[in-house]
């Protein structure tokens, strides 16, 4: 307890700086803009010195841990640390923040208060991924909230009214499940409520309880990393929204399901997840085919974006559900990997829909001639989605894969099933990804427009695909980067709730 208030600062110093944005003078948006970037910079810059000077990565217990009493009353603490969970997840978010920064130079309308609420959605997410306090989580849960709706329904498409008060629905019904489960740890079996992570990890609760509380966990991060059936408010709202916002959906948002899923339902109620696990496999072997099959239907360009990003979840689904050390290194690889090629997919559709004013794939056609850049740029990391080997999608799935097979919780049989289905998903894959590519870039039906002149990618955009690029060649070249990282503690994880 000794030493600097690193998170504390990292979680508090985006909302706070983000609210001095409304006394700027008024001097148009080039001084918000750069007000924004500067303030995010910094963020990461501060998160990287943290945690590359402060945290080990050999130790899997918590660390820069702060425990400060907030209200007394119930014994609720401002209370955060991370571990090795929780370390790619924030890098993760200030990466990714940082270029949306940047890539919503477009916004004029409003828009100090569009970057006041992608700083606050910042200070939400991170706080989010390294509080230690259930009541906090479910706190920093609900910051999330409302930043998105405003960002949806302010700045959004023609039918964004009805996306944001869809997703607001959605979400907002899937928190008052996570409340109810706070509530039912944090009363159980003692007369002053525990809300604090590190007792609750050892605490056991009769096994009907257990699935009752994981049942509403599980229902609250099924919305949020969307779990067929209750995925539909993902492409309306990703389909809408403006594609800066779109990367924050898909790079983060996303995530901060899976997340949940490995740090309470795991880590808190390991016999119910034994128990569901193998549901738990089936319902992902068949996102994956599902959601990749109604990709290849959909015309739209960000509604197709958004299936596939619901396809690489179910992935996330199977290596959760296979209880092994693999799989969970390769649920956190894949975490990393799809909040990089989620974010460029979208930002690449929304600058070239800038461009071409066209969001239907049967009007588009063409575009790679006036526009040799932003083609380039789409095909590489649709080549990256799809799993190309040598990019971080190829390494996760794989790991994800060799999690599967070396499960020992399954009969061989179930695997093979699983494992063909699952290989079923990865052949659909290039299926939507080079058909959108085919029906946008190639042909020639665009030069019918009159007065057809595009402006290829400026420098603001190839310097964000590029950014986005090399981690995504890093990881798929050097997967310990990430796996560092994450190995001990999952080790942790897995001895301290499913050995015994």
């Amino acid at each position: 307890m000794n030493h600097f208030p690193f998170l504390t600062i990292i979680v508090v110093l985006p909302i706070f700086m983000g609210s001095l944005i409304f006394f700027l003078p008024h001097r148009g948006n080039r001084l918000i803009r750069w007000y924004t970037i500067c303030i995010c910079i910094l963020e990461l810059l501060l998160t990287t010195y943290a945690f590359y000077y402060h945290f080990r990565s050999d130790d899997p217990l918590i660390q820069l841990l702060e425990d400060y009493k907030w209200v007394d009353l119930f014994d609720f603490h401002w209370r955060l640390g991370i571990d090795g969970l929780s370390i790619g997840p924030i890098l993760l978010t200030g990466f990714i923040t940082t270029l949306a920064s940047l890539a919503a130079w477009p916004v004029t309308r409003d828009s100090r208060l569009f970057h006041f609420l992608m700083l606050a959605m910042y200070s939400g997410q991170i706080g989010l991924f390294s509080s230690r306090d259930l009541l906090l989580f479910f706190l920093m849960w609900e910051l999330e909230l409302i930043p998105v709706y405003l960002l949806v329904s302010m700045w959004g498409g023609k039918k964004r009214l009805y996306s944001a008060t869809k997703f607001i629905l959605y979400t907002a019904g899937g928190s008052v499940f996570l409340l109810m489960g706070v509530l039912g740890i944090g009363l159980y079996g003692s007369t002053e409520p525990t809300l604090n992570l590190e007792t609750l990890t050892n605490q056991t609760y009769p096994v009907a309880l257990e699935i009752i509380l994981y049942i509403g966990f599980f229902i609250s991060f099924a919305v949020k990393l969307p779990i067929i059936p209750l995925h539909t408010w993902l492409p309306d709202t990703h389909g809408e929204a403006h594609y800066s916002t779109c990367m924050l959906l898909a790079g983060i948002l996303l995530k901060m399901g899976a997340y949940g899923l490995v740090r309470i339902n795991m880590e808190l109620f390991p016999h119910a997840h034994s128990l569901f696990s193998p549901w738990f496999m089936i319902v992902g072997a068949m996102q994956i085919i599902y959601a990749a099959s109604t990709s290849i239907g959909q015309q739209n360009l960000k509604k197709r974006i958004a299936y596939s990003s619901v396809s690489h979840m179910g992935f996330i689904i199977i290596g959760i559900a296979s209880i092994t050390d693999m799989g969970l290194n390769g649920v956190l690889l894949q975490i990393i990997s799809h909040g990089f090629i989620g974010a460029a997919l979208f930002f690449l559709a929304g600058t070239t829909y800038d461009r071409i004013r066209l969001l239907y794939l049967d009007e588009m056609g063409g575009v790679a001639i006036p526009m040799p850049k932003i083609f380039t740029m789409f095909s590489i990391f649709s080549m990256a989605s799809l799993a190309l080997p040598g990019m971080s999608g190829f390494v996760a799935e794989l790991i994800v894969f060799l999690g599967l097979i070396t499960s020992p919780k399954y009969l061989l049989m179930t695997k093979l099933l699983i494992t063909f289905v699952m290989a079923i998903g990865m052949l659909l894959t290039p299926i939507y990804l080079l058909s959108m590519l085919r029906q946008m870039f190639y042909g020639y039906k665009i030069f019918n427009v009159p007065n057809s002149y595009f402006f290829d990618s400026g420098p603001r955009e190839l310097f964000l695909s590029v950014s986005i690029f090399l981690p995504i060649l890093g990881i798929g070249m050097y997967p310990d980067f990430v796996l560092s990282l994450s190995v001990e503690k999952v080790e942790v994880i897995l001895s301290n709730s499913f050995s015994r």
